[in-house]
């Protein structure tokens, strides 16, 4: 069974810190590429960050250049965000996603699958 679950969301003071995780499971090798979204109601869904396992690359949105940070832990098919210095417009519904090929891209309609999504409300 093909499988996104994304675990880490939650409320967090502005200049907080929140870690996500993107556990996938069921999916051919190929499917190497892992991305970050996130949603607010009334708006498209915006590209965040993304990781390319295969050749080793990342890209970020330039709002969370500097603030956010994507990783991989291959052996247990993980990809972490690790969102510090957040600020209340960082507020969203965060999606994970996954596509195949070699480079990553911030477009949602490249991904195939997506997770279910996690709340990250940044709040004071």
């Amino acid at each position: 069974q093909l499988q996104l679950v994304e675990s880490g969301g939650g409320l967090v003071q502005p200049g907080g810190s929140l870690r996500l995780s993107c556990a996938a499971s069921g999916f051919p090798s190929d499917y190497s590429v892992i991305g970050w979204f996130r949603q607010v109601p009334g708006k498209e869904r915006e590209g965040v960050s993304c990781i390319s396992s295969t050749v080793g690359i990342t890209n970020y949105a330039d709002s969370v250049k500097g603030r956010f940070t994507i990783s991989r832990d291959n052996a247990k098919n993980t990809v972490i965000l690790q969102m510090n210095s957040l600020k209340p417009e960082d507020t969203a519904v965060y999606y994970c996603a996954i596509t195949r090929g070699y480079l990553c891209g911030l477009g949602f309609y490249d991904y195939d699958y997506w997770g279910q999504g996690t709340q990250v409300t940044v709040s004071s």
